[in-house]
Protein backbone atom coordinates (compact mmCIF):
# COMPACT_ATOMS: atom_id res chain seq x y z
CA UNK A 1 0.00 0.00 0.00
CA UNK A 2 1.19 3.45 -1.12
CA UNK A 3 2.74 6.18 1.66
CA UNK A 4 0.30 8.64 -0.93
CA UNK A 5 -2.73 6.31 -0.32
CA UNK A 6 -2.09 5.86 3.42
CA UNK A 7 -1.71 9.69 3.89
CA UNK A 8 -5.39 10.51 1.92
CA UNK A 9 -7.24 7.86 4.15
CA UNK A 10 -5.49 8.87 7.81
CA UNK A 11 -6.55 12.55 6.55
CA UNK A 12 -9.94 11.57 5.96
CA UNK A 13 -10.83 10.10 8.80
CA UNK A 14 -8.52 11.38 11.02
CA UNK A 15 -9.07 9.74 14.63
CA UNK A 16 -11.99 7.75 13.43
CA UNK A 17 -11.99 4.32 14.40
CA UNK A 18 -12.88 1.63 11.73
CA UNK A 19 -15.60 -0.35 11.53
CA UNK A 20 -14.55 -3.97 11.66
CA UNK A 21 -17.38 -6.55 10.73
CA UNK A 22 -16.51 -10.32 10.80
CA UNK A 23 -19.00 -12.32 8.14
CA UNK A 24 -19.12 -15.62 10.09
CA UNK A 25 -21.40 -18.83 9.95
CA UNK A 26 -20.36 -21.82 11.28
CA UNK A 27 -22.28 -23.67 8.99
CA UNK A 28 -20.39 -23.65 5.06
CA UNK A 29 -22.08 -22.69 1.59
CA UNK A 30 -24.25 -19.90 2.88
CA UNK A 31 -23.19 -17.01 0.61
CA UNK A 32 -20.53 -15.90 3.26
CA UNK A 33 -17.69 -15.14 1.04
CA UNK A 34 -19.57 -13.91 -1.50
CA UNK A 35 -21.26 -11.18 0.37
CA UNK A 36 -18.01 -10.43 2.06
CA UNK A 37 -16.89 -9.41 -1.20
CA UNK A 38 -19.79 -7.54 -2.73
CA UNK A 39 -20.77 -5.82 0.12
CA UNK A 40 -16.96 -4.60 0.27
CA UNK A 41 -16.95 -3.74 -3.29
CA UNK A 42 -20.41 -1.94 -2.73
CA UNK A 43 -19.16 0.48 -0.20
CA UNK A 44 -16.32 0.94 -1.59
CA UNK A 45 -18.02 2.31 -4.88
CA UNK A 46 -20.32 4.50 -2.50
CA UNK A 47 -16.73 6.40 -1.41
CA UNK A 48 -16.13 4.56 1.76
CA UNK A 49 -12.53 3.23 2.14
CA UNK A 50 -12.38 -0.70 2.83
CA UNK A 51 -10.32 -3.67 3.44
CA UNK A 52 -11.03 -7.12 3.15
CA UNK A 53 -9.25 -9.41 5.33
CA UNK A 54 -9.61 -13.37 3.70
CA UNK A 55 -9.10 -15.40 6.88
CA UNK A 56 -10.38 -18.58 4.95
CA UNK A 57 -7.35 -20.58 4.11
CA UNK A 58 -9.77 -22.10 1.10
CA UNK A 59 -8.56 -17.95 -0.14
CA UNK A 60 -11.98 -17.74 -2.13
CA UNK A 61 -12.25 -14.25 -1.28
CA UNK A 62 -9.06 -13.57 -2.53
CA UNK A 63 -9.29 -14.97 -5.64
CA UNK A 64 -13.01 -13.51 -6.29
CA UNK A 65 -11.16 -10.65 -6.32
CA UNK A 66 -8.49 -11.37 -8.55
CA UNK A 67 -5.50 -12.39 -6.60
CA UNK A 68 -3.23 -15.27 -7.55
CA UNK A 69 -2.66 -17.14 -4.38
CA UNK A 70 0.32 -19.32 -5.87
CA UNK A 71 2.17 -15.86 -6.71
CA UNK A 72 1.23 -14.47 -2.75
CA UNK A 73 4.21 -13.83 -1.06
CA UNK A 74 2.52 -11.52 1.05
CA UNK A 75 -0.65 -12.82 3.12
CA UNK A 76 -2.44 -12.52 6.02
CA UNK A 77 -0.58 -15.66 7.87
CA UNK A 78 2.79 -13.73 7.54
CA UNK A 79 1.28 -10.93 9.92
CA UNK A 80 -0.56 -13.68 12.13
CA UNK A 81 2.79 -15.29 13.30
CA UNK A 82 4.27 -11.97 13.34
CA UNK A 83 6.67 -12.15 10.54
CA UNK A 84 5.51 -9.03 9.14
CA UNK A 85 3.24 -5.70 9.55
CA UNK A 86 -0.35 -6.36 7.74
CA UNK A 87 0.65 -2.94 6.40
CA UNK A 88 3.03 -4.99 4.17
CA UNK A 89 0.62 -7.62 3.79
CA UNK A 90 -2.30 -5.76 2.27
CA UNK A 91 -2.59 -5.21 -1.43
CA UNK A 92 -5.02 -3.12 -3.65
CA UNK A 93 -7.79 -4.92 -5.83
CA UNK A 94 -8.69 -3.48 -9.41
CA UNK A 95 -11.91 -1.77 -6.70
CA UNK A 96 -11.08 1.57 -6.23
CA UNK A 97 -11.16 2.26 -2.52
CA UNK A 98 -11.11 -1.42 -2.16
CA UNK A 99 -8.07 -3.40 -0.41
CA UNK A 100 -7.83 -6.66 0.68
CA UNK A 101 -5.11 -8.86 3.00
CA UNK A 102 -5.22 -12.15 1.08
CA UNK A 103 -4.94 -15.42 2.15
CA UNK A 104 -2.23 -18.08 1.10
CA UNK A 105 -2.04 -21.84 1.57
CA UNK A 106 -0.14 -21.45 4.98
CA UNK A 107 -3.48 -20.19 6.35
CA UNK A 108 -4.26 -24.05 6.96
CA UNK A 109 -1.11 -24.34 9.29
CA UNK A 110 -2.21 -21.43 11.04
CA UNK A 111 -4.28 -22.84 13.76
CA UNK A 112 -1.72 -25.37 15.21
CA UNK A 113 1.13 -22.84 14.72
CA UNK A 114 -0.83 -20.02 16.78
CA UNK A 115 -1.65 -22.78 19.55
CA UNK A 116 1.69 -22.35 21.02
CA UNK A 117 1.63 -18.39 20.75
CA UNK A 118 1.31 -16.06 23.63
CA UNK A 119 -2.39 -14.18 23.83
CA UNK A 120 -3.27 -16.41 20.56
CA UNK A 121 -6.40 -15.12 20.32
CA UNK A 122 -5.15 -11.82 20.05
CA UNK A 123 -2.93 -11.50 17.17
CA UNK A 124 -5.52 -10.51 14.26
CA UNK A 125 -6.33 -7.63 16.74
CA UNK A 126 -2.86 -6.51 17.36
CA UNK A 127 -2.10 -6.86 14.10
CA UNK A 128 -5.12 -4.08 12.81
CA UNK A 129 -3.96 -1.35 15.37
CA UNK A 130 -1.20 -0.39 12.77
CA UNK A 131 -4.07 0.30 10.08
CA UNK A 132 -7.28 1.55 12.54
CA UNK A 133 -6.84 5.03 10.89
CA UNK A 134 -6.44 3.87 7.53
CA UNK A 135 -10.06 2.39 6.64
CA UNK A 136 -13.78 3.21 7.85
CA UNK A 137 -14.77 -0.50 7.36
CA UNK A 138 -13.03 -3.45 7.72
CA UNK A 139 -14.19 -6.95 6.93
CA UNK A 140 -12.97 -10.43 8.06
CA UNK A 141 -14.14 -13.20 5.83
CA UNK A 142 -14.19 -16.01 7.99
CA UNK A 143 -13.40 -20.01 8.05
CA UNK A 144 -17.05 -21.87 8.30
CA UNK A 145 -15.85 -23.40 11.87
CA UNK A 146 -15.10 -21.92 15.21
CA UNK A 147 -11.15 -22.42 15.51
CA UNK A 148 -8.53 -20.10 16.41
CA UNK A 149 -8.49 -17.93 13.17
CA UNK A 150 -12.25 -17.26 13.68
CA UNK A 151 -11.72 -16.87 17.23
CA UNK A 152 -8.93 -14.38 16.08
CA UNK A 153 -11.68 -12.62 13.88
CA UNK A 154 -13.99 -12.50 16.72
CA UNK A 155 -11.91 -10.91 19.31
CA UNK A 156 -10.93 -8.32 17.05
CA UNK A 157 -14.12 -7.27 15.31
CA UNK A 158 -17.13 -4.97 16.68
CA UNK A 159 -19.83 -7.22 15.49
CA UNK A 160 -20.60 -10.07 13.18
CA UNK A 161 -22.54 -9.88 10.20
CA UNK A 162 -24.42 -13.58 9.62
CA UNK A 163 -25.17 -14.76 5.87
CA UNK A 164 -28.03 -17.14 6.60
CA UNK A 165 -29.30 -19.39 3.86
CA UNK A 166 -32.98 -20.08 3.97
CA UNK A 167 -32.73 -23.80 4.95
CA UNK A 168 -34.50 -26.34 7.22
CA UNK A 169 -31.72 -26.15 9.96
CA UNK A 170 -31.03 -22.10 9.15
CA UNK A 171 -32.40 -21.23 13.02
CA UNK A 172 -30.48 -23.88 14.73
CA UNK A 173 -26.77 -23.07 13.44
CA UNK A 174 -27.93 -19.60 14.13
CA UNK A 175 -28.60 -20.28 17.60
CA UNK A 176 -25.15 -22.35 17.82
CA UNK A 177 -23.41 -19.21 16.27
CA UNK A 178 -25.24 -16.76 18.87
CA UNK A 179 -24.17 -19.01 22.17
CA UNK A 180 -20.81 -19.05 20.47
CA UNK A 181 -20.45 -14.67 20.15
CA UNK A 182 -21.70 -14.63 24.01
CA UNK A 183 -19.40 -16.94 25.23
CA UNK A 184 -16.18 -15.10 23.06
CA UNK A 185 -18.28 -11.30 24.65
CA UNK A 186 -17.63 -12.97 28.24
CA UNK A 187 -14.12 -14.06 27.71
CA UNK A 188 -12.31 -11.74 25.07
CA UNK A 189 -14.38 -9.07 23.91
CA UNK A 190 -17.34 -6.97 26.06
CA UNK A 191 -18.23 -5.53 22.74
CA UNK A 192 -18.74 -7.73 20.31
CA UNK A 193 -21.96 -8.53 19.05
CA UNK A 194 -24.28 -9.63 16.22
CA UNK A 195 -24.87 -6.46 13.54
CA UNK A 196 -27.49 -8.25 11.46
CA UNK A 197 -28.27 -11.11 9.47
CA UNK A 198 -28.75 -11.18 5.98
CA UNK A 199 -30.92 -14.13 3.94
CA UNK A 200 -28.72 -15.14 1.32
CA UNK A 201 -30.04 -17.86 -1.82
CA UNK A 202 -33.10 -16.49 -1.37
CA UNK A 203 -36.59 -17.71 -3.56
CA UNK A 204 -39.67 -15.96 -2.57
CA UNK A 205 -41.61 -19.07 -4.43
CA UNK A 206 -40.49 -21.83 -2.25
CA UNK A 207 -42.85 -22.34 0.66
CA UNK A 208 -39.60 -23.44 3.17
CA UNK A 209 -37.68 -20.42 2.10
CA UNK A 210 -40.55 -18.56 3.18
CA UNK A 211 -41.26 -20.01 6.54
CA UNK A 212 -37.39 -20.06 7.29
CA UNK A 213 -37.51 -16.25 6.63
CA UNK A 214 -40.70 -15.36 9.06
CA UNK A 215 -39.22 -17.82 11.58
CA UNK A 216 -35.94 -15.85 11.43
CA UNK A 217 -37.47 -12.32 11.58
CA UNK A 218 -39.73 -13.26 14.34
CA UNK A 219 -36.80 -14.34 16.29
CA UNK A 220 -34.45 -11.69 15.36
CA UNK A 221 -36.30 -9.01 14.76
CA UNK A 222 -34.71 -5.77 13.38
CA UNK A 223 -31.44 -7.42 12.83
CA UNK A 224 -32.32 -9.28 10.36
CA UNK A 225 -31.76 -6.85 7.36
CA UNK A 226 -34.94 -6.12 4.80
CA UNK A 227 -32.97 -6.76 2.10
CA UNK A 228 -32.72 -10.23 0.70
CA UNK A 229 -30.12 -11.95 -1.64
CA UNK A 230 -31.49 -13.95 -4.25
CA UNK A 231 -30.23 -17.52 -6.01
CA UNK A 232 -28.60 -15.90 -8.86
CA UNK A 233 -26.64 -17.41 -11.55
CA UNK A 234 -24.62 -14.17 -12.81
CA UNK A 235 -23.59 -13.58 -8.38
CA UNK A 236 -22.32 -17.79 -8.56
CA UNK A 237 -20.47 -16.92 -11.99
CA UNK A 238 -18.10 -13.92 -10.88
CA UNK A 239 -15.60 -15.30 -9.03
CA UNK A 240 -14.68 -17.73 -11.79
CA UNK A 241 -13.16 -14.64 -13.29
CA UNK A 242 -11.86 -12.95 -10.08
CA UNK A 243 -15.05 -10.35 -10.38
CA UNK A 244 -17.41 -9.38 -7.56
CA UNK A 245 -20.95 -9.84 -8.94
CA UNK A 246 -21.07 -6.13 -8.93
CA UNK A 247 -18.79 -5.36 -11.60
CA UNK A 248 -19.18 -8.75 -13.32
CA UNK A 249 -22.88 -7.87 -13.97
CA UNK A 250 -24.24 -5.00 -12.39
CA UNK A 251 -27.63 -4.87 -13.47
CA UNK A 252 -28.38 -8.89 -12.42
CA UNK A 253 -30.47 -9.15 -9.19
CA UNK A 254 -27.95 -10.58 -7.20
CA UNK A 255 -25.76 -7.21 -7.93
CA UNK A 256 -28.69 -5.09 -7.22
CA UNK A 257 -29.26 -7.13 -4.12
CA UNK A 258 -26.03 -6.53 -2.57
CA UNK A 259 -25.92 -2.58 -3.83
CA UNK A 260 -29.26 -2.64 -1.38
CA UNK A 261 -27.79 -3.85 1.33
CA UNK A 262 -24.99 -1.83 1.33
CA UNK A 263 -27.37 0.96 0.95
CA UNK A 264 -29.24 -0.71 4.36
CA UNK A 265 -26.17 -1.02 6.50
CA UNK A 266 -24.65 2.41 5.68
CA UNK A 267 -28.76 3.91 6.53
CA UNK A 268 -28.27 1.93 9.71
CA UNK A 269 -25.30 3.52 10.96
CA UNK A 270 -26.50 6.58 10.45
CA UNK A 271 -29.38 6.08 12.81
CA UNK A 272 -27.00 4.65 15.54
CA UNK A 273 -24.83 7.72 14.78
CA UNK A 274 -27.88 10.00 15.24
CA UNK A 275 -29.50 7.94 18.09
CA UNK A 276 -26.09 8.21 20.01
CA UNK A 277 -25.59 12.06 19.50
CA UNK A 278 -29.04 12.59 20.96
CA UNK A 279 -28.92 10.31 23.89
Amino acid sequence: MSEATTTSNSDRIEGARPNIIAVANQKGGVGKTTTAINLATALAASGQSVLLIDLDPQGNASTGLGIDLGNASNDIYTALIGEKNLTDVIQKTSIPGLDIAPASVDLAGAEIELISIEKREFRLKSSLEIIKREYEYVFIDCPPALGLLTLNALVAAQSVLVPLQCEFFALEGLGRLSHSIDRIRKSFNPILHIKGVVLTMHDGRNNLCRSVEADVREHYGARVYQTVIPRNVKVSEAPSFGLPAIVYDMKCSGALAYIHLAAELLRKENQSSNNEAAA
